[in-house]
């Protein structure tokens, strides 16, 4: 039960993930409302592997630095605890460096002081190594070959933690918590269950909180939603007038991204909604109850790892021609042959068929859907490739790239006899350089002898 005197807790989500942006005035209306705390997830591994491989962020810093800027000094007006997790979209190290730089400089513009937690979730080889030795590292399904070779080829690996590294931040008095890769959801549980409220509602609520008003109907945009959790239910509202949530909007957002209907699992167990139950309070708000929570048997940490993949370029292409159009797949294999051998006669041995990686994606067929496409006649009167060629080095990239251009140019079908172009391209040079390209290497979880020992913390003042 919650602390005596304490009869409920209200939460505010601005936006699902920060840089994506929400409306100025639907915040201000949740601080009319006096939260007990601000909370934001800032990361995914929705973008792919190329956020944590490079240390890079999905949205700009102009647009990261606007919304953190308004929860600063919304936090700050009214005295409340701000929790951002997954800090920079992958939560390693330098993503963590980069949203702290932003911070430092919102305070200075904005005249603001206050205590900063640093979580940190890049994770030490080492330590992993140890761990791997121990026993303590299992796969999730699907997952590629983990060994000490992977854990050194990584760029870097992320833990994702869970609530408790958010409260230990608090406890060690922050203001602000800028959290590395962490649950989306442990932003918002950890705060309503130290404080007594059952631990299913909390994790339920933070499942609608994390995704801002994703949950709504007809969302149009980013924005903030807010939830009240009170010992038996939660109720969760956009703070858009113009935006309603139903018992099926929120039922169906509880589903969203799980592997299965009614259990989501986290580092300390999983929510169990298999008798939850949703009621609409009015036109726009909802009432939960029956979330439950199962504890973990054994504490788990999710492991989150990236390498380098080589350097890739791409060359786009349009095919109008509806001779080569009705053979397109034929053509494409005449020209994987025509390459493969044009590669071996410009590099012999010093370039070996595993040593690249050549792909074509045919849009206007199966580009969006490759196999499970289950439209098989082509419908368009033209089609665009998308040829990517990933070799170690840019310069090979480029090179294997400019001969595919000129194979396909050139490429003869049956039903036309001498020099034909089949490929247009709209760029000049025609390929385009990529850079590096990375692959998720690490889909595993991690026993630790705690939920703190792979999340080391920091706490500064500034301003």
């Amino acid at each position: 039960m919650p602390k005596p005197g304490l009869a409920e807790i209200r939460v505010v989500a601005p936006t699902g993930v920060l840089g994506s942006g929400f409306l100025e005035s639907s915040y201000e209306e949740a601080l009319r409302r006096k939260p007990d705390f601000v909370g934001c997830d800032a990361g995914s591994t929705d973008p792919g592997p190329y956020y944590l491989g490079s240390g890079k962020t999905v949205f700009p810093r102009h647009a990261i630095k606007r919304d953190l800027r308004l929860m600063l000094r919304g936090a700050r007006r009214l005295g409340v605890p701000l929790l951002i997790g997954s800090c920079g979209t992958a939560g390693g190290d330098a993503h963590l460096a980069f949203i702290f730089d932003i911070t430092k400089e919102i305070a200075a513009e904005e005249h603001l002081a206050f205590t900063v937690a640093l979580i940190h979730a890049e994770q030490r080889k080492d330590y992993l190594k140890a761990k791997l030795r121990a026993g303590k590292i299992r796969p999730l399904h699907p997952a590629p070959r983990f060994d000490e070779a992977a854990i050194e080829r990584s760029e870097r690996i992320v833990g994702m933690m869970g609530a408790e590294p958010f409260l230990k931040a608090l406890d060690a008095g922050a203001d602000v918590v800028l959290a590395g890769r962490a649950s989306d959801t442990a932003i918002f549980a950890g705060i309503p269950i130290r404080e007594g409220f059952p631990a299913g509602l909390a994790w339920h609520a933070a499942k609608i909180l994390e995704c801002g008003a994703a949950s709504v109907v007809q969302r149009t945009s980013p924005d903030c939603m807010m939830a009240t959790l009170r010992p038996d239910h939660f109720v969760v509202e956009p703070l858009d007038p113009k935006l309603r949530c139903t018992p099926q909007s929120i039922a169906a957002h509880s589903l969203y991204e799980n592997a299965h209907p009614f259990l989501l699992v986290e580092s300390s167990g999983a929510l169990d909604l298999g008798e939850a139950e949703y009621e609409a309070l009015d036109a726009r708000s909802v009432r939960v109850r029956g979330s439950r929570f199962r504890p973990a048997e054994t504490y788990t940490v999710k492991l989150e790892g990236a390498e380098l993949a080589g350097y890739q370029s791409v060359l786009i292409g349009s095919v109008r021609d509806r001779y080569i159009i009705r053979q397109i797949d034929a053509w494409l294999e005449r020209l994987r042959v025509r390459l493969k051998a044009r590669i071996a006669d410009v590099f012999g041995q010093r370039l070996g068929e595993g040593d690249y990686a050549f792909g074509v994606r045919i849009y206007g067929k199966d580009g969006t859907m490759g196999p499970l496409e289950p439209v098989k006649e082509i419908r368009s009167h033209e089609l665009c490739l998308v040829f990517e060629v990933t070799a170690p080095t840019q310069d090979l990239a480029n090179a294997i790239a400019s001969m595919t251009r000129h194979q396909a140019l050139h490429l003869p079908i049956p039903e036309w006899s001498g020099l034909i172009t089949t490929l247009a391209c709209p760029y000049n040079p025609a390929y385009l350089e990529r850079g590096p390209v990375y692959r998720f290497n690490v889909n595993h979880v991690v026993e630790p002898d705690d939920p703190y020992e792979m999340f080391p913390m920091e706490v500064v003042r500034v301003g």
